[in-house]
């Protein structure tokens, strides 16, 4: 049994021997790193600038057992029990063959006999000590130590009682300790633990003293580098990188910002040359432009069709003066997008224009064969230029966007429902009563800090700008909301009180507030516009292809019909304000793509996948016969004709209508997508053979894009432009920016500017404020229970 038991205590003895010296082995570890950190800093011996500490690991085990001192300069490894000694016989006497290339340290410059010397000394009670700082005539500079028999080692006088050292005690040393003097240590001045170092000039004379240090490091070694040695591959590909970079930020950072001197002086750090804007600017720009062109031009030709997306037209305000950016998209059948150029306008454009610019740009892709263009989407012109070029070109199909129809919807809104314009005035008259009466102001301005953090006014929109645009309504709306708490408050200051007791417009807006009908139409006037802004916002994201659009206006009935019950809103005005915009952007290719697209496909009772007919109305039933019919030669209309009706009862294959509409999460946002959004379009490619009129329409139709939503420039470059709009030379550079930035936005599939980037990140701050004092609902409680409640 004794047996036993050592036999099977000797492997813990074992393993708490290791540990036990792993442990003794990284505190002498852990102890050099701390001596040499001080040492860089100035506080040790020179030679700690080029060794290393470094831990050797047990192969066996992985625990280290020994430390080791590494050569910086020749990477030598030596033992790491006397570092004094390796540097000695391995730095000093020649051995690493990289030590006499490099700056020696001045402290090691042999005092000449020309040397000239000033230094101080201090006597103790018991214990005499000195220290000299000497300059030499070659211009070293010397401070020696030690006591003063062994103070041979630089020539001393008796110093000059010219200041007063304890004046600057503290003061003249590089570091903070007691006691520290400057010396020269590994070529650069670093504090000991010994006396003051005191200069005729005061504690400005260290600058100087540094910068004299610095004149001799560099006489003596004039060729020596701190950076890395970087290869000419390497050096090209770095550059490359940062060429690609700038390009991509498209006017975000300026071509004059690398010749910034702390920008160069990052690039030596990393040992890479100075870069030239005018290079960048100039032939490496020209290259970088034509491989995109090239590689662009080689996908488009790959394809059998393609579509083209026109962004831009709609353009929100010109006052400012500055330029409005037009872009034009290709969209291929494989879901890819691929920028083909710019049109920059300086003012609201006619119809024609815009008809002769998409054209050119078809043109421009495909040549004769005009045909391969499937249609165009864009975010303005459909009732003229968009219908113009339908009605002369058959085969085509022409969008307009959702994203701004569902934004001209919060407009519709505005424009004819009363409930918009009630909740308008009163929010106008309550802004602008706060914003304007000092005494108010003052108090609100105290409570919004308080409640919300910030103590600015309610943003109010100018002039009749409510009419134009309902963002600017929107914002003070928000305002207004959520400073709900505060406004309670002012109401409740004694200011307030006696303001109200003058003036009669200051009672009316107190009963105002304290009114829950106010409070009840601004949450709902603001919920409405929250909900299309951000289905909005969601079909700008995940832009939907055609066979979406009657799913999306679908749902957004839905909801509004919700939205109404909730506020007791008659659902009959919002109701029709709907549906004129729908109409306004209804297409008949959203009828027959969301029949012919399999991912839209209904399981009905006897288990066969239909298309949904049922879903539709009377009159787009007939808008499929007819697009379909049109988008085929007249030899083919009544074999396409037959095949809807085949489709319309046999549908898909069970089998293939699953596979197409299966989702997975998207580990992104959390939502159930599409797991393969180019199935539908196969499936007719390569299953739906028998169908070949039919599914020659289909592959063109269910494709499309219904948003022209893309590249967005950033506001510099849209600045700068507005600037260099005359010149031709600055007009080729920006479309080679854009180009390029454009292409790389669009095949990283990322459809947003730095700017709302940034916005995004700074509103992260202001997260916590939100939660506390936003939300319409918590408001009004707050408001029920202390205004209006018993």
């Amino acid at each position: 049994m004794a047996a036993t038991t050592n036999t099977t205590t000797t492997p813990v003895d074992s393993v708490s021997a290791d540990e036990l010296t792993a442990k003794a082995v990284h505190k002498r570890y852990e102890g050099l790193v701390m001596v040499r950190t001080k040492a860089i800093k100035g506080k040790g011996a020179w030679y700690w600038v080029h060794l290393e500490p470094m831990l050797v690991h047990n192969t066996d085990t992985g625990l280290p057992k020994a430390v080791k001192l590494r050569c910086s300069l020749c990477d030598a490894v030596f033992s790491a029990s006397n570092p004094s000694r390796t540097a000695s016989e391995h730095l000093k006497r020649g051995t690493c063959p990289n030590f006499n290339s490099l700056a020696k340290p001045i402290s090691s410059v042999s005092p000449s006999p020309t040397t000239v010397a000033t230094a101080t000394a201090t006597q103790s009670n018991r214990k005499r000590s000195s220290s000299s700082v000497s300059v030499t005539a070659t211009g070293g500079v010397l401070v020696g130590s030690g006591s003063a028999s062994g103070s041979g080692c630089s020539y001393q006088v008796t110093p000059l009682a010219i200041v007063d050292p304890s004046r600057f005690c503290g003061e003249l040393a590089y570091s903070t300790s007691p006691g520290a003097v400057v010396t020269a240590s590994g070529g650069s001045f670093v504090p000991q633990h010994q006396q003051h170092l005191v200069l005729s000039g005061g504690k400005e004379d260290l600058g100087a003293l540094a910068m004299l240090e610095d004149s001799v490091k560099r006489l003596k070694s004039p060729k020596t580098s701190p950076g890395p040695t970087l290869s000419k591959s390497q050096i090209e590909c770095a550059v490359d990188f940062l060429a690609d970079w700038i390009y991509e930020c498209c006017g975000s950072v300026s071509f004059s910002s690398i010749e910034h001197p702390k920008f160069r002086a990052f690039l030596n750090q990393v040992g890479l040359p100075p870069v030239s804007r005018r290079e960048l600017a100039g032939s490496r720009l020209d290259v970088k432009c034509e491989e995109v062109k090239a590689e662009s031009e080689a996908r488009i030709r790959d394809a059998m069709f393609f579509q083209v997306a026109s962004d831009g037209w709609k353009v929100k305000n010109f006052a400012s003066g500055e330029e409005s950016l037009v872009n034009l998209t290709v969209n291929l059948p494989n879901g890819t997008s691929l920028y083909r150029r710019a049109v920059f306008l300086s003012g609201s454009v006619p119809s024609k224009y815009a008809e002769e610019v998409l054209w050119d740009t078809v043109t421009g892709i495909c040549g004769n064969a005009v045909q391969q263009c499937a249609g165009i989407v864009a975010d303005k012109f459909k009732a003229k230029a968009l219908r113009n070029l339908e009605n002369q070109h058959h085969w085509m199909v022409n969008l307009s966007c959702q994203f701004q129809g569902f934004n001209s919807l919060i407009k519709d809104f505005s424009k004819e429902l009363p409930l918009f314009k009630t909740v308008t005035e009163n929010a106008l008259r309550l802004a602008n009563f706060i914003n304007n009466t000092s005494q108010i102001r003052s108090s609100f301005q105290k409570y919004r800090l308080q409640e919300c953090g910030s103590a600015g006014l309610l943003r109010v929109p100018l002039r009749d700008h409510e009419s134009l645009n309902f963002g600017p309504v929107y914002t003070m709306i928000e305002d207004i909301l959520n400073s709900a708490r505060a406004l309670q408050l002012v109401l409740l200051d004694e200011t307030s009180k006696m303001v109200s007791m003058e003036d009669p417009v200051a009672r009316e807006v107190a009963e105002m507030i304290r009114g829950m009908g106010f409070w009840n139409d601004l949450e709902a006037v603001h919920s409405l516009v929250k909900l299309v802004k951000e289905m909005a916002q969601q079909i700008e994201t995940e832009r939907p292809l055609v066979g979406q659009c009657l799913p999306l206006w679908g749902d957004l009935r839905t909801k509004v019909k919700d939205w109404c019950l909730k506020f007791h809103i008659a659902e009959g005005p919002v109701e029709r304000v709907i549906e004129r915009r729908f109409k306004k952007n209804y297409h008949p290719a959203w009828a027959a793509a969301y029949i012919l697209d399999p991912l839209y496909l209904i399981k009905d009772t006897s288990g066969k996948y239909l298309p949904p007919f049922k879903c539709l109305t009377l009159e787009q039933e007939k808008d499929v016969d007819k697009l379909i019919t049109r988008l085929v030669s007249r030899e083919e209309a009544h074999i396409i004709l037959m095949e809807i009706m085949k489709w319309r009862t046999e549908g898909l294959d069970p089998v293939y209508a699953q596979a197409v509409q299966m989702k997975e999460r998207d580990p992104v946002t959390g939502k159930m997508k599409i797991a393969n959004p180019q199935s539908s379009r196969l499936v007719w490619e390569t299953y739906l053979t028998e169908f070949k009129s039919l599914g020659k329409v289909a592959v063109r139709l269910i494709f499309l894009h219904a948003t022209s939503c893309g590249f967005k420039c950033s506001w510099s470059l849209l600045r700068w432009v507005g600037a260099h709009g005359h010149s031709r030379v600055g007009m080729d550079k920006a479309q080679k920016l854009i180009f390029i930035a454009a292409h790389s936005k669009l095949e990283r599939r990322d459809f947003s500017s730095d700017e709302e980037k940034d916005a995004e990140l700074f509103a992260l701050a202001n997260e916590a404020y939100d939660r506390y004092c936003r939300t319409g609902k918590t408001a009004m409680r707050c408001l029920g229970v202390s205004i209006v409640g018993p």
